[in-house]
């Protein structure tokens, strides 16, 4: 189920929000310069399905996002056996890229089609955490400073829109705030 989470930067413990309210979410977030929508996904991905078979079954959705100024398309995926060493090896590794607080000269558009992850975004004080999953589209401005985590067991699968060619290159920040916040397993544990 897609959730927010709003923690104090300086208090991760304390959450002053926390809803899995889709219309209470997309208000929040639209409040601090965030778009967030719920779509329909679910055209079935097999694990071997590669760039081109995501866009093909998700092509008028694609078609319609790129109209709104997007010039370059592409996918992130992780998907694979998660009881297999060697794909939870190179899914360690992917994860660790994104865990680390970064900005991007572009906006960060994703519309998650597959699974799900959480993306920290630092803004006004607050750390708003999102648990997206199959369905959402988040579209987080040039600038803002966020990490994502797609957990040690990830499955996921989101395309992903620029309006620059260069897309995707991250800004560290280089301040360790991601390591004071729960990550997204503890945030999806049944004890939670």
């Amino acid at each position: 189920m897609t959730t927010l989470i709003v923690l104090p930067e300086t208090d991760p413990s304390n959450p002053s929000l926390s809803t899995s309210d889709a219309g209470a979410i997309t208000i929040h977030l639209g409040s601090i310069g965030i778009r967030f929508e719920q779509w329909t996904a679910g055209k079935p991905l097999a694990d071997s399905a590669d760039q081109d078979e995501v866009l093909a079954a998700y092509a008028s959705d694609v078609a319609r996002i790129k109209a709104q100024g997007f010039s370059t398309v592409d996918v992130a995926r992780i998907a694979g056996d998660p009881d297999d060493p060697a794909f939870l090896a190179k899914a360690a590794e992917a994860r660790a890229k994104f865990l680390a607080e970064h900005t991007h000269a572009d906006d960060e558009v994703r519309f998650f089609v597959e699974g799900r992850g959480a993306f920290y975004l630092r803004i006004g004080g607050s750390v708003h955490i999102v648990i997206c999953e199959a369905g959402d589209y988040l579209s987080v401005p040039k600038n803002t400073n966020h990490w994502f985590d797609m957990g040690t067991r990830p499955r996921f699968t989101a395309i992903r829109f620029f309006a620059i060619e260069d897309g995707w290159v991250g800004n560290f920040t280089g301040d360790p705030i991601a390591q004071r916040f729960p990550t997204f397993d503890q945030l999806v544990s049944p004890a939670r």
